[in-house]
């Protein structure tokens, strides 16, 4: 049996020079009969079984030891506190969920199984832990510790402190282990001094013996779940499927290196299953989930089939991104990439593009263009595809606008749509125009569930606060409610023959709309808000209306005392690119408009501050999904939603009323936090307003034609 004195370990590993996963942790766990492991939530069980040595472990008699924690709603909390049912069957219930929604998450069905596997054999043993004086206390703080220790048939032990990213599959291969530092017991008395002291540190969490850290025994009723899913006769066989399928994650990955970035599970399936569907299809995955790493990873494939790559993206920012990220990519395998939009126009000059569309010899091609770009009438004449043209259209749904269509007409082979949302709301003729040309959604979507239950994306808590309109704004809403109501009759008259009644109830929408996005109690609880919650070095994005709004809130923030706010929209004074370089490094307040929507990506924001929002879903989901990216030491994200009740008319239609809108957001945010308790009152507040909150709809209006961030970047061909 070989030992850890065979292997040749180093004292410190870092990515990207270091394979950590080859060249440390699978040859330890493979030497090793005992593992010891602290890591963070109980579904990260499942990313420290490094699966190529899985089995050679389990077969020498190997045995695992968890400790980590749970995600506690305060209401949870609470129940515990005050005892409304016992400690043990509530973190039970708690923990038989969440492993309940781990193995219905796509891709981690098999892992979820070889989990409850290894507990139904006894070869894995956990526990659970919080930080607290007591196990009914209040927890102020998160056990998320970093420590593991492998222990060889000989009693020589290595330990191992450091970062670890929670992905699947990505440990195996790209070594996700960003840093870690390796101590052994044979090499000398201070590092036998130092991992005999991680031992004792972590003999005393499992004994429940370190202060002010709990831990208790998985109780029964998550462990009969585990044991209820077990596969005794074929997790082996479970094993090596996962194998296979990080083999396939290789596969897929768009830089052939041995420390380069694989691929997720869901991302690989996504991959899988277009290829099957003749690749085409959209990706519908959640804001955050990858989706352009995954269509980088069809790009590289498409290269191998000597095709040209066609990137459509909605504006000049996402131009910009794509940009470095394809050069980033693809740059070391002498890409060729032809800008189109945003600024550069070389693509006009002596039928470059139409010769770029050819099919290329021995070179990776791809042609990059903006929407704007890409829909007028000389770019598609000039864009004369084939079969050998692969189409790529991040933010897809933006295709489906009446002159977005026109690069339907593009004739291509493979077709890929990338969108969170790729329904257009209340445009059903435009989603038919785009899942027609690229064949509908793959199966299955990634949703913001399934991201939060990976890992991919962190839980999150929604905090509503309630603010009401002044008389002179309830006033002015009164009015345009009884003229919308008045237009929108006549719109349903059978007798009717004005097509600009629709056109007409729109423009008062909007302008009704203006008064709760503007309202002038939102700036002063914005205010309260932060100065009750901030705590200096956090991340938080404040959404405001507009440029007026966002003056009130930061004005009035530092009026508060608030040192550390800071502006970004596209009409600031400074470097745009400086501030959030600044905002990323030492954390702050951003107070911001649209343009952190689509394309910005600032993983370190940890708190959400929501004072304006249009009716179109698609708004409310980027923001969220922007805000619960994965970063560091953040865990859980906060989401704070201001929201305005002004009084209306019960009987008014759902498509044209707002509150139904508001409140179907703040639902279906509440309904996906780790305090769903909040929901509660937000049914209370729809039952004040004779609202049925089990029928309250969420359609929404697109607003292609209304200024966004690529108009107000001033975007050109």
């Amino acid at each position: 049996m070989t030992s850890f004195l065979d292997l040749t370990l180093k004292p410190a590993y870092h990515k990207p020079e270091d394979d950590i996963a080859r060249d440390f942790y699978l040859p330890a766990m493979a030497a090793a009969t005992r593992y010891d492991r602290a890591v963070g939530y109980f579904s990260s069980a499942i990313y420290v079984l490094a699966w190529p040595s899985l089995k050679q472990f389990i077969v020498a008699g190997g045995q695992i030891r968890i400790i980590c924690s749970p995600v506690l709603a305060e209401s949870d909390v609470d129940a515990i506190a005050e005892g409304y049912e016992s400690r043990e069957y509530t973190q039970g219930a708690i923990l038989r969920t969440e492993f309940q929604r781990l193995a219905n998450t796509p891709g981690l069905v098999k892992p979820a199984r070889v989990l409850a596997s290894l507990v139904a054999i006894g070869a894995l043993d956990i526990r659970i832990a919080w930080v607290g004086d007591s196990a009914t206390g209040r927890s102020k703080r998160l056990f998320h510790d970093k420590v593991g220790i492998f222990t060889d048939a000989q009693g020589n032990s290595i330990a191992f402190k450091g970062s670890m990213n929670e992905t699947w599959p990505g440990l195996a291969l790209d070594g996700n282990l960003e840093s870690v530092d390796v101590f052994v017991t044979w090499a000398g008395v201070g590092e036998n001094a130092r991992v005999k002291d991680e031992e004792s540190y972590f003999h005393r969490l499992w004994e429940n013996e370190f202060p002010g850290v709990v831990t208790i025994a998985l109780p029964e009723v998550t462990r009969s779940e585990l044991i209820r899913a077990a596969d005794l006769d074929h997790w082996p066989e479970l094993v090596d499927d996962i194998c296979i399928e990080i083999q396939a994650a290789q596969i897929w990955a768009p830089v052939p290196k041995t420390n380069a970035r694989t691929p997720r599970a869901h991302q690989v399936a996504a991959l899988e299953a277009w290829k099957q569907q003749g690749r085409r299809g959209i990706f519908e995955h959640a804001t955050g989930s990858g989706k352009t790493f995954t269509a980088l990873c069809a790009i590289k494939d498409a290269f191998t089939r000597n095709e040209v790559v066609l990137v459509l993206v909605p504006s000049d920012l996402l131009l910009k991104q794509w940009s470095l990220e394809l050069r980033s990519t693809f740059g070391d395998q002498e890409l060729q990439l032809l800008v189109c939009g945003g600024g550069h126009a070389e693509w006009r000059q002596a039928g470059q593009l139409r010769s770029w569309v050819r099919q290329p010899t021995n070179k990776p091609r791809v042609i990059l263009a903006s929407l704007q770009t890409a829909s007028s009438e000389e770019f598609i004449q000039a864009c004369r595809g084939g079969p050998h043209l692969f189409f790529v259209a991040d933010e897809v749904h933006r295709l489906g606008a009446a002159n977005a269509q026109r690069v339907f007409s593009i004739q291509s082979g493979p077709r890929l749509g990338l969108s969170a949302t790729p329904r257009r709301a209340g445009d059903p003729a435009g989603t038919a125009a785009i899942f027609d040309y690229f064949e509908g959604v793959v199966p299955p979507p990634f949703t913001l569930f399934d991201a939060i239950e990976s890992g991919t994306l962190t839980p999150y808590a929604y905090h509503v606060h309630r603010v009401s309109l002044e008389s002179d704004e309830q006033e002015e809403w009164g009015k345009l409610t009884a003229e919308i109501q008045r237009l929108y009759a006549r719109s349903k008259s059978p007798s009717n023959s004005n097509p600009d009644i629709a056109d007409r109830v729109k423009h008062l929408l909007i302008r009704r709309a203006r008064i709760v996005k503007s309202a002038s109690q939102k700036v002063p609880e914005a205010v309260k808000i932060v100065m009750a919650h901030y705590n200096r070095g956090e991340h938080w994005i404040v959404y405001c209306d507009d440029q007026m709004q966002l003056g009130e809130v930061r004005d009035g923030l530092r009026n508060a005392g608030c040192r550390d706010v800071l502006e970004y929209h596209t009409g600031m004074v400074g470097d745009a690119a400086q501030t959030l370089t600044l905002f990323e490094n030492s954390g702050g307040v951003i107070v911001s408009i649209r343009c952190l929507d689509e394309g910005v990506d600032i993983p370190a924001v940890s708190h959400a501050l929501i004072l304006a929002s249009s009716k179109n879903p698609r708004e409310y989901v980027q923001r969220r999904g922007r805000v619960l990216r994965r970063y560091g030491s953040k865990y859980v994200s906060h989401i704070h939603d201001v929201l305005v009740t002004p009084i209306f008319d019960p009987d008014e239609p759902p498509s044209t009323a707002i509150l139904e809108g508001e409140l179907a957001r703040a639902i279906e945010f509440g309904s996906r936090a780790i305090n769903p308790a909040c929901v509660t009152d937000l049914e209370r507040l729809a039952i004040e307003h004779h609202l049925d909150w089990r029928k309250i709809s969420d359609a929404g209006v697109e607003d292609d034609d209304m200024p966004d961030e690529e108009n107000d970047q001033g975007g050109s061909p």
